[in-house]
């Protein structure tokens, strides 16, 4: 549930925006390439998000069908245009990204009178973002989404929070704090790196914000550490911690949501705690060594390989 739009993203590598001659144009948005990353690994998906009444629009939702996730809950918002967003890349660790959400974007549109709750509750995880509470009325309706599958979600569902810390989103960044401590009241898993867990706890030691997020009531804590890997810490006491996966990093931006596709898809499956880092550490590896974000997120044999081989530098599969 939440944010969509058009990535556009250069087809120079390190070279400015201001001087780029041409680009590619793809589905993104975090939560909508999540849930093409779970569609790839054989996830039945659907995503919750508005767009422009617009070409763009009409190309989202084109490519959502493409990619096998379900759209009947993405609808079209005449005020607003659908959004774009550009990037600069020069890696291996430097990729600016510039927004286009303005006067406002569609995927904030969303009204708590139009959510499915029977699909809400009947779903057996929902993947929301800490950009869906950055203004009303996708802020209600996030917070509503959560509050219905916390009451009436079965005992092997799973509701995640991405806490997808963007502030040029926000119109008033000290929200955020108290907007995720109640989000994470109802929510079962958190994902976030270091930046984004010190916005939702006030702590950055990975440990300790693994710890503040467990307070907080979730049941997993996953803490992303960038070069050093990625920890979980479990409500039961369970503790699993990974490194990286070697990669030569084409375009890093679409990493944390193959990443997150690949979490979802392990939690449903049940796997074991270090199983499902790895797996979804791996997928993240494999994207940042490719362009774009949404074509390029892993099938599980791609995954398989580059646990296999230690080296996630595998060619893009055709599409």
């Amino acid at each position: 549930m939440g944010r969509l739009g058009v990535d556009l993203y250069p087809l120079q590598s390190g070279v400015e925006l201001a001087r780029v001659e041409s680009f590619g144009k793809f589905l993104g948005g975090s939560p909508a390439n999540v849930a093409v990353a779970a569609a790839r690994l054989g996830c039945r998906t659907a995503l919750i998000s508005r767009t422009g009444a617009d070409p763009f629009g009409e190309y989202l939702r084109r490519e959502l069908r493409a990619f096998r996730v379900d759209e009947r809950w993405v609808t079209e918002v005449a005020a607003y245009p659908t959004p774009v967003t550009f990037c600069e890349i020069f890696p291996p660790d430097h990729f600016p990204i510039h927004f286009y959400r303005r006067p406002k974007a569609p995927d904030l549109e969303i009204h708590p009178h139009e959510l499915d709750l029977h699909a809400l509750r009947a779903a057996r995880a929902l993947w929301v973002t800490g950009t869906g509470l950055s203004a009303e009325p996708s802020r209600t309706a996030t917070l509503a989404a959560l509050r219905e599958r916390a009451a009436a979600a079965g005992p092997g569902a799973f509701t995640v929070l991405d806490l997808d810390w963007r502030p040029a989103l926000w119109d008033a960044p000290g929200e955020a704090g108290p907007l995720y401590a109640e989000a994470l009241r109802h929510v079962t898993v958190a994902v976030g790196n270091l930046d984004e867990c010190e916005v939702a706890t006030g702590e950055r030691e990975p440990y300790a914000a693994a710890r503040a997020l467990l307070a907080a009531g979730v049941r997993l804590a996953v803490v992303k550490q960038g070069p050093k890997g990625v920890l979980a810490l479990a409500a039961d006491g369970t503790t699993a911690e990974v490194p990286p996966l070697p990669v030569e990093v084409v375009n890093g931006l679409g990493a944390g949501d193959a990443f997150g596709g690949a979490l979802a898809q392990g939690l449903l499956a049940g796997l074991d705690l270090e199983l499902l880092l790895r797996r979804a550490n791996a997928a993240g590896a494999i994207v940042a060594g490719r362009l774009a974000c949404s074509p390029a997120m892993p099938y599980a044999e791609e995954i398989d390989l580059a646990l296999a081989t230690g080296d996630a530098s595998i060619p893009e599969h055709p599409r």
